[in-house]
This record gives structure tokens, C-alpha cells and sequence, in this order.
């Protein structure tokens, strides 16, 4: 068995320090806003270079938080790739302003600029671009496009703590405010849900800050509305094992990458006419530009090559098979499927690898063996045919 994420294999290596610091926490008897999340929250803010980083309960309540934040509400229009982990469009939904769906890049399937531009309306209230798989939108012309039109940018970097743009910062640092996700799967996972927002804006830091426990200012009075957004003390205090080690664990993602570049090419399976296509890494010479929360491939016959894997006890995953503008539940916002070429595209080739910081070389040579068994067994059906 190869499963697309071994969560056994990290716990190993430092179940003798994450109990010892739950045990620590249930000994305190402080579950909430102690000093764990201090901790976390000082150490996240120098590691991302941030003034302002404000532990919340998830990556979703980040970005609702952050929407909440800038005062978006029913009327406005929030621009999103229609590609991506629902909670980027959800957020808009559920705050009853309008999510504006953009197609993404064919290189890299984060949000396409041209497109973005030309969606930009009077309505337009923020764009959030998604760091999708690990990597970055390109986030230069859309700070560019940001300042030309005072449109705040929100960074979905659920899936890119720690990656870095091409000048060194790192991502979900650049535009108004980043938000990240802590959920298990992360290459920074907590034991539950836990997330970040952040900012480098004074006002918005603090506005965010108490809007996380209600807009409450002092104890029991309300200037604004929040929510319960705070991140308890176990998950801050499992982060804060874990933080010391990211930087190694991303490091080791990307070199599995490279190694399953370099097997995928050797075995003819990449390149003109061939059955698999990369995607592209926008500063391959930038280290650190892409932390590979995913490796995702386009692979022709997908749902066949993933029942085939399967079957070798190879683990798999779509991200995403259905783009909003397909999603039911946002048919009456009236978006034309003939305008996503790219997003549909995708939903229908995507297909993730396994891929975490403990995968051995061997595995992922397996793992490229039995594609190239695959399409190999295909072109032998169709010769003989």
C-alpha cells in the first residue's frame, strides 16, 4: 500500500512531545486564548514576516473573517477562481454578497489575470486569488491590478504556508490579508481544525483580533459583530511542535516532486503526445516557491489510470472534480460553462499523487511504474485493435 498521505508516519517522530505538550494543557485547565495560542501566534507572525497573525478556528473562518473584516456583505461582488476547495466561494455565499467566478491559467490552474480584470465591476469588493496545490498566483499583476483600482486582495493560502513569492516574502504576506488552514491534511497540520489570518495593516490587525471572539471590547461589550473564531489551546499547542520542523518537511515535498518530475520524463510519460502533462512551477529558480501540498497531474483516461492505481493499492485524489460554476448550489447565479475551457479541463484530468514529507524514493517509483503500467497496457489494447 502507498496511501496519497501517511499521518501515522509524522506522528511517529514526535508523538513524545505533542503528548507531553497536550498533557501540559490539560493539566492548565486553559483551553482557550491561553498561552499556547499566544506562543503559536508570535512565532507564525516572525516566521511569515507579518505585524499582525491572529489564530482563528479554521481556514474557512479566515477567510470569512477576513471578508467580514473589510465589511463585505449583500451587494457586493467578491472575484474567485472557480477552481478551488469550496470554502473560497462558500465564504462569499454565506455572507450573502455575490462570488464572481474567474476561469484559471492553463500553466498553473490559479486564477487568471486577463480574466480577473475584465470581471472587475462598480460591485467589486475584493479578489481572492487561490495558492493552489502549494505555489502562487501570479500575484505580482495582481497587486498591480489592486492598486490601480483600490479592490482589496485577499490570499487563499490555505494550501502554501511557508512558500515564497519570487522576492522572497512569503505567500499569503502580500496582498490585505492571508489566511491559512492548520486542518490534518496540511502540510501544517493541527489535530482538528485551527487557522491564521493575517495582515500587516495596524486597523485591520485589530479589527481582526476581536472580531475572532465576537467584536468583543472589553469583556461583554460590542462595538462590532464577530463570531467565535478562536483556535483552542490543544491544536495551538500540537503547532507549535510541529512549526520547528516545516521548513524540513516542505523541503522534502519538493524534492519528492522533482523525483517524480524526473521518473514521469524518463519513462515517456510527459512531452508531446504523451498521456500525462505537468504542471508548471512559476519560479522554478525561486527555492521554497512551491511547497507542493499537492502533486497534481493532468492524465488523459484519469478515472480509469485512478481505478487502476487503486487496485495496486496506490491512494489518489481529485482536486477538484466540480468547479463552482458547476456546483448546484450556485446555478442561479446564471454563469455559462462555455467560459471556464481551463477549470473544466482540469476538473476533468486532475489528479493527485501521493505525496508527504515521509514518502520513500521507492514508493514514488513504484508509483510511477504502475502509471507507465498503465498507459502501456492501453496502447497495447489499442494496437491490437
Amino acid at each position: 500500500m502507498i496511501p496519497l498521505l501517511d499521518l501515522h508516519r509524522q506522528y511517529r517522530t514526535l508523538a513524545p512531545q505533542i503528548e507531553e505538550r497536550l498533557l501540559r494543557v490539560a493539566r492548565s485547565q486553559r483551553f482557550v486564548l491561553g498561552p499556547e495560542t499566544e506562543q503559536l501566534e508570535t512565532a507564525l507572525a516572525d516566521y511569515l514576516g507579518v505585524r499582525h497573525a491572529i489564530a482563528v478556528s479554521s481556514g474557512t473562518d479566515a477567510l470569512l473573517v477576513a471578508l467580514m473584516a473589510l465589511g463585505i456583505g449583500p451587494g457586493d461582488e467578491v472575484i474567485v477562481p472557480t477552481f478551488s476547495f469550496f470554502a473560497t466561494a462558500g465564504v462569499v455565499a454565506r455572507l450573502h454578497a455575490k462570488p464572481v467566478f474567474v476561469d484559471v491559467e492553463r500553466a498553473t490552474l490559479t486564477l487568471d489575470v486577463a480574466r480577473t480584470e475584465a470581471a472587475l465591476s462598480s460591485k467589486t469588493r475584493a479578489i481572492i486569488p487561490v495558492h493552489l496545490y502549494g505555489q502562487g498566483a501570479a500575484m505580482d499583476e495582481l497587486l498591480e491590478l489592486s492598486a490601480q483600482t483600490g479592490v482589496p486582495i485577499i490570499e487563499d493560502a490555505a494550501q502554501a504556508l511557508g512558500a515564497r513569492h519570487r522576492d522572497g516574502r512569503r505567500l499569503g504576506t502580500l496582498g490585505t490579508i492571508g489566511c491559512f488552514s492548520f486542518y490534518p491534511t496540511k502540510n501544517l497540520g493541527a489535530f482538528g481544525d485551527a487557522g491564521l489570518v493575517v495582515t500587516n495593516d495596524d486597523t485591520l490587525g485589530h479589527r481582526l483580533r476581536i472580531m475572532r471572539n465576537h467584536g468583543m471590547e472589553p469583556r461583554y461589550y460590542h462595538a462590532i459583530v464577530g463570531g467565535n473564531f478562536r483556535m483552542d489551546e490543544f491544536q495551538a499547542a500540537v503547532l507549535n511542535v510541529k512549526l520547528p520542523y516545516l521548513e524540513q518537511w516542505n523541503a522534502r515535498r519538493a524534492a519528492h516532486a522533482e523525483r517524480y518530475r524526473q521518473l514521469l520524463a524518463a519513462a515517456g510519460l510527459v512531452g508531446d503526445r504523451a498521456p500525462v502533462e505537468l504542471l508548471t512551477v512559476r519560479y522554478p529558480d525561486v527555492p521554497g516557491s512551491h511547497i507542493y501540498h499537492q502533486f497534481v497531474i493532468l492524465a488523459a483516461e484519469r478515472d480509469r489510470l485512478r481505478a487502476f492505481l487503486q487496485a495496486q493499492g496506490i491512494g489518489t485524489e481529485v482536486y477538484y472534480p466540480v468547479p463552482f460554476h458547476r456546483q448546484q448550489c450556485f446555478v442561479e447565479l446564471g454563469f455559462s460553462d462555455d467560459d471556464f475551457p481551463v477549470a473544466n479541463k482540469a476538473a476533468a484530468q486532475s489528479l493527485a499523487l501521493p505525496m508527504f514529507a515521509e514518502l520513500s524514493e521507492d514508493e514514488i517509483a513504484a508509483v510511477v511504474e504502475a502509471i507507465a503500467a498503465f498507459y502501456g497496457s492501453l496502447a497495447l489494447r489499442s494496437t491490437a485493435a
